[in-house]
């Protein structure tokens, strides 16, 4: 910023296992969105590694960049980033166009992703006639439509309403629980981290502060035993 040198991720060192459910929590500008971006592989470190299996994104190749994006990593926006002329099924889809799949199997995928999601009548809907929630259900159908093995969500709750949020946070959960896929969120809603993480990575100013186990069932239960 002028003549000011800012690091938005910091010398930040961590290691997520598979099927962990880890939540990035911290201010606005502590580095959230940025290290989360460097996971996707959608932006590069100007130091250091990021290493997703085996495999340093640093280091990969554009090409081999964008296979990573396609078939390892789903992503979830706040904002959604849906196609507004395309139809639900449409956007879904999309993925597999750019994995030029087969036609006939892209629309039966598609149509199973959001079944998933509970929405599997709405697949001729556009985005803009779909609620928030509705259009964050179609999101996560589009990011699960390649099987991938992690799931970044950036905010995904950040423009709904607490109910819509909990259905939707529910059905991430169910995802890690059922499926075993890694879910990295980043949150500045540290009571939606607790309910649902196994793990709070805390940043400020692109510096690592706090990394902390959590045990949402286990807090769940206690509290659910003690209102009898």
């Amino acid at each position: 910023m002028g003549a000011a040198l800012v690091r938005a991720v910091d010398g930040v060192s961590i290691t997520i296992r598979a099927g962990e459910f880890v939540a990035l929590l911290g201010p606005s500008g502590s580095g959230k969105s940025s290290l989360l971006n460097l996971i996707a592989g959608l932006d590069r470190p100007t130091s250091g590694e990021v290493v997703v299996m085996g495999s340093d994104l640093a280091a990969l190749p554009r090409e081999n960049l964008a296979k990573y994006r396609l078939h390892t990593v789903g992503m979830v926006f706040q904002s959604f980033n849906l196609i507004p002329k395309m139809t639900v099924l449409e956007n879904v889809e999309l993925p597999l166009r750019f994995a030029e799949i087969d036609r006939n199997q892209r629309v039966a995928r598609a149509r199973q992703a959001l079944e998933r999601v509970g929405l599997g009548q709405r697949l001729n809907h556009r985005p803009m006639e779909l609620s928030g929630g509705e259009q964050q259900r179609v999101s996560l159908a589009r990011a699960l439509i390649n099987n991938p093995t992690l799931l970044l969500a950036d905010e995904p709750t950040g423009n709904l309403d607490s109910r819509t949020g909990s259905e939707i946070m529910d059905l991430i959960c169910g995802f890690n629980n059922s499926l075993g896929m890694t879910i990295v969120m980043v949150t500045h809603e540290q009571a939606l981290a607790q309910k649902y993480a196994s793990r709070m990575i805390h940043l400020a100013d692109g510096k690592l502060v706090d990394d902390l186990p959590n045990h949402p069932a286990a807090r769940m239960d206690a509290q659910w035993k003690g209102s009898q």
